[in-house]
């Protein structure tokens, strides 16, 4: 009975042993993985959203009058 119950603690800590193994492997795996692709594969920065400001960004007058000639005429269709 003795020899049974050593031979399963051998058993116990031998598959915890080459689970360990394994998880340790597969940390390290993931690891270099990471640093990998944060080389070969930067993240790009962040572009910050601003509101255009109205200067800048201001229509033509040529652009305004022909968007406002086209919204008269879809008014006076519908």
């Amino acid at each position: 009975m003795a020899e049974l119950m050593s031979s399963g603690i051998e058993l116990m800590f031998a598959g915890m042993g080459i689970v360990f193994l394994f998880l340790t492997m597969l940390v390290f795996a993931i690891n270099m993985m990471s640093a990998l692709v944060q080389r070969f594969f930067p993240e790009a920065p962040p572009t910050s959203v601003i509101a255009p400001t109205a200067s800048s960004n201001a229509p033509d007058k040529a652009t305004v009058a022909a968007i406002a000639a086209a919204v008269h005429q879809y008014r006076k269709q519908k």
